[in-house]
């Protein structure tokens, strides 16, 4: 086991925050949910946003967007994200510091509310403890006990899709959140999954390159070749684009304020799967095999679009712009 005790340092670099990350999601990778959880949490990632004071390490959402990467470069099925947003947000309660050492596991619905009676997708609910679901005033933690859950495998039969629903009881609050606290916190959750699949996208360019320098074809490597080179810049071009997205809805705008991080996560999920499906026509056969993992990635990518709403939310900007003008 790699040791990354030493994130509590706030004076480690980019470069050294990077790499303790992907060490200790490496060390994750085998396990289940559980001793995901264990892992994590024993590096510091899972509370990584949390106060000191709390017990956490106290660091920023920038470098948050370091760990997120690392995430999703490795394919890290786990919401990890959620973990980092949840646990802060919730510092000071037992939820939050049951979180943030890894002893709960807590999921967030996209779509539905507490009002409706059904909410979902959700990351890793089936496996969770808490479910944080959109109400009129917020957002509500709920205990995962309370709740009825139902698989839809479409996507991914290896991670299906999880609603949960709570028609015929009553399901148990274990904390609430304000308008301004759950605004926050959900944009600080799709500005983290956006770094996720930029570092998804990022990974697979990185190794459709080495795939394309090394894969020999008629007598030369298949990079001599105009077509190949030019797809592999189109990719490039796209990865660059969705760093560049994510750096500036990570900043403040003239005002001080938040930027909207839908716009944000919409595009990076369109160049994401753009991205994904030039690797993997590049590596011909390999691109759908275990051996090369690139369906993985590429239906993750997928998953948080159904789940997001992309073409809604995209659509829901437009509206606003529109009627701004």
């Amino acid at each position: 086991m790699s040791s990354t005790s030493d994130l509590s340092d706030q004076a480690l670099g980019v470069h050294e925050l990077r790499a303790a990350a992907e060490a200790a999601i490496s060390d994750a990778l085998s396990g289940d949910l559980k001793s995901t959880a264990s892992v994590l949490a024993g590096a510091g990632l899972t509370a990584l946003l949390t106060d000191e004071a709390a017990g956490g390490l106290g660091l920023r959402l920038r470098d948050a967007l370091v760990v997120a990467e690392a995430a999703g470069a490795l394919q890290l099925r786990w919401p990890l994200v959620e973990q980092m947003v949840l646990s802060a947000a919730l510092a000071g309660t037992r939820a939050g510091g049951e979180m943030a050492r890894g002893e709960r596991i807590a999921a967030v619905a996209w779509q539905g509310s507490l009002e409706e009676g059904i909410a979902g997708p959700a990351r890793a609910i089936n496996m969770a403890d808490y479910l944080l679901v959109r109400t009129g005033e917020g957002a509500a933690l709920l205990d995962r006990s309370s709740l009825e859950l139902s698989e839809v495998a479409v996507l991914d039969p290896h991670w299906p899709e999880v609603w949960a629903r709570w028609a015929d009881q009553e399901p148990m609050v274990v904390a609430r959140l304000d308008k301004r606290q759950s605004l926050a916190l959900l944009h600080s959750i799709q500005l983290l999954c956006a770094a996720e699949v930029s570092g998804a996208a990022r990974s697979a360019l990185q190794r459709t390159a080495e795939h394309a320098t090394m894969r020999v074809q008629f007598g030369g490597p298949l990079s001599a070749r105009q077509a190949v080179r030019h797809q592999l810049a189109r990719m490039q071009l796209r990865v660059e684009l969705m760093s560049a997205s994510i750096a500036r809805v990570a900043s403040a705008d003239e005002f001080g304020m938040d930027r909207d991080s839908r716009s944000a996560l919409a595009g990076v999920i369109e160049h994401g799967a753009f991205v994904l499906e030039r690797a993997i026509h590049l590596h011909g056969a390999m691109g759908f095999t275990w051996d090369v993992p690139l369906h993985g990635a590429l239906r993750a990518i997928r998953a948080l679009d159904a789940a997001f709403g992309t073409r809604q939310a995209l659509y829901d900007l437009g509206q606003r712009l529109t009627e701004e003008v």
